[in-house]
């Protein structure tokens, strides 16, 4: 999800809930500690130097209970962050803390926004010989001219 998306969401919504992807919701009572810019300046195994940028939220739950932060509230904290960081429309990532720190992508499920499971991956297989997953198929489901029969003298 862009910041942009979020900020569209939050101007309609009536409160700002927040889910794990296996539906485990997030304390009312959390807190949007940080809103930055992380950029990742980094070279792959291949070679390639790239560049990342992400929005990032940090999550925190607090002891306090009563805490609930409001739509407006947030799309504040997004606005001076925009204002005082140059933050552009990316992609945001969502840290949280569950047995450890954990980076989330975020979705928007019609009534919680849900952090989605990011994944490790190799952006250079070609340069390190990773072979290709092979395409696994049904062999029954393989559409087939074939006209032959039993006794028909075609195998």
């Amino acid at each position: 999800m862009k910041l942009s998306e979020i900020k569209n969401i939050l101007k309609t919504a009536e409160a700002v809930n927040f889910q794990l992807s296996d539906g485990t919701k997030v304390p009312e009572h959390f807190h949007v500690t940080e809103v930055g810019l992380i950029t990742k300046h980094f070279i792959d195994c291949g070679g390639t130097v790239r560049n990342e940028k992400v929005v990032n939220f940090q999550l925190w739950n607090a002891n306090d209970i009563e805490h609930r932060l409001k739509p407006q509230k947030l799309l504040n904290i997004i606005s001076l962050s925009e204002k005082t960081l140059g933050i552009e429309d990316l992609e945001i990532e969502v840290e949280y803390q569950t047995s450890t720190i954990g980076k989330y992508g975020l979705d928007f499920n019609g009534n919680a926004f849900v952090l989605t499971e990011k994944l490790t991956a190799c952006l250079a297989t070609d340069s390190c010989g990773i072979p290709q997953e092979k395409q696994k198929i049904v062999l029954s489901e393989i559409p087939t001219n074939n006209t032959c029969k039993p006794g028909g003298g075609c195998c």
